[in-house]
């Protein structure tokens, strides 16, 4: 049987560019027990209360919800354990010493497989606050309207 290729998304946190300016962007691997890979192929899995923190040296996956298998036994997993992520030493360190600086976080961004292995994307991201938010909307539906223009125009 040949082996996966390729990019197979599974879950998206829109929410997150909705509520804050993402900076940097990094892709991690993810330590998972197997009923956990099983949900993830059945494409299952939800991003949106997520965070990542850095604890002693190592980076950490929370409140990210992958539900349990449904074909699983006693051996399923928790559905918002600690996950731990795969990252270079210096990434780790990079992340640390921008989010103890203060007013960055790290939100989880998207959850694929790569070439058969889980991966995670996480950006290193700033809160908007309500008036950004507001603009930002702004800004995308003035967009929308001004390609809905030319388009009419084009005919």
């Amino acid at each position: 049987m040949p082996r996966e290729t390729g990019r197979k998304l599974i879950a998206q946190n829109k929410r997150a560019r909705h509520d804050y300016n993402v900076d940097e962007t990094f892709e991690a691997g993810l330590v998972l027990q197997g009923t956990e890979v099983k949900s993830l192929r059945a494409g299952k899995a939800s991003l949106v209360d997520g965070y990542a923190s850095i604890d002693d040296g190592e980076a950490w996956l929370l409140n990210v919800f992958i539900p349990e298998y449904s074909q699983g036994t006693w051996t399923n997993h928790a559905a918002r354990r600690k996950r731990k992520l795969l990252l270079n030493r210096k990434e780790i360190d990079k992340l640390a010493a921008k989010v103890k600086e203060g007013g960055l976080t790290i939100v989880p961004l998207s959850l694929y497989f790569k070439d058969g292995r889980a991966k995670i994307e996480i950006g290193l991201a700033r809160g908007k606050k309500d008036w950004d938010k507001r603009q930002t909307l702004k800004e995308q539906q003035d967009k929308r309207e001004m390609a809905r223009a030319i388009r009419h125009r084009a005919r």
